[in-house]
């Protein structure tokens, strides 16, 4: 008996050892047992809202359980991202993070969460481009002509944006250092009244969001020049490329993806990522998107992981190179 004790003394110790991963792996089977909460940390209406509430529907199908949608929003998105770093990282607590999170990170001085660090990637929903566009007095007809009438008038040209650190306004200052142009900012509370302004001619242009600017280039109150993404936009086909128009590799978009706090079981979040990219892969979600001048994305949780790095690095260099910092 007594050479058999200790023999079960470590048997013991191996199952007390095993029985949280067990426990996990069993969490992570049968995931979910209840309702997600995906975080949106802008208001109902906006880009990312609307994007995660069509992938939300679908998830809540596919996946047997309600996805509900609650929107925090503040701070340019880092109340709700700074509320969902701090949720249990069990699956049941999402965010819907725009392309804003990779630039909290450099943008402002005291943020309470680390994008890298306290997020792990489920998935990218979709991706849309910035449109540069001018008020239709503006004697600019392309992008050369545009940068050609910058360089004739240095300081006079102005540009607007949704506020100061915003995606426009990083995408305007890329423009400018690589055009080797000086136009002035001139920031806005938002898309709307930034548009208005355009579209009555007291600002000069505007990289405006695809999904907020469509209708007023179809209707002709503003003259697209360029989009700013790789590829061709199905939403304007007969709009060029930045890349194309003149200035080679020239690439910056809103992108939303689906974020879990670190520490999620990797079970669960390849359970999520793949029918996230079953969901990308659906023609009315494909339809719905590219009449709003959105594009379908996915990628594995490690390939999204990267991408967000590279985002993070990219808004890095630029805001430093700009000087853009807020409290």
């Amino acid at each position: 008996m007594h050479f058999i004790q200790p023999y079960l003394y470590r048997l013991l110790a191996i199952f007390f050892m095993l029985c949280p991963l067990m426990g996990s792996n069993a969490i992570a089977q049968a995931y979910p047992t209840k309702p997600v909460k995906i975080i949106v940390p802008f208001p109902p209406g906006a880009g990312v809202d609307i994007v995660t509430r069509l992938f939300a529907n679908k998830l809540s199908i596919a996946m047997g359980q309600q996805f509900v949608i609650e929107n925090r929003s503040g701070a340019g998105g880092n109340i709700g991202a700074a509320e969902a770093a701090r949720a249990v990282p069990d699956g049941y607590t999402l965010l819907a993070a725009p392309s804003s999170v990779a630039l909290s990170q450099s943008l402002y001085k005291n943020l309470s969460f680390n994008t890298e660090k306290d997020f792990k990637a489920v998935g990218l929903m979709a991706s849309v481009p910035f449109v540069l566009v001018v008020h239709p007095s503006v004697p600019a007809k392309s992008l050369s002509e545009l940068i050609a009438l910058a360089k004739s008038k240095p300081g006079l040209l102005t540009y607007a944006s949704t506020g100061n650190g915003s995606s426009p306004q990083l995408t305007a200052e890329m423009f400018k250092a690589q055009a080797h142009i000086d136009i002035q900012h001139v920031p806005y509370r938002g898309s709307a009244p930034a548009l208005n302004d355009l579209m009555a001619g007291q600002v000069t242009m505007m990289f405006a969001n695809a999904l907020s600017v469509l209708p007023h280039i179809q209707s002709g109150g503003l003259r697209a020049l360029a989009i700013t993404g790789l590829q061709s936009n199905a939403s304007l086909p007969e709009v060029p490329t930045m890349s194309k128009a003149g200035l080679p590799n020239f690439e910056s978009e809103t992108w939303f993806a689906l974020l879990t706090p670190t520490g999620t079981p990797s079970n669960i979040i390849q359970a999520l990522n793949t029918k996230l990219v079953d969901i990308s892969q659906q023609a009315d979600i494909q339809s719905n998107l590219m009449k709003q001048g959105a594009t379908p994305k996915s990628g594995s949780p490690a390939q999204v992981d990267a991408f967000l790095k590279s985002e993070i690095d990219k808004y890095s260099k630029i805001i430093k190179n700009s000087g853009i910092q807020i409290d």
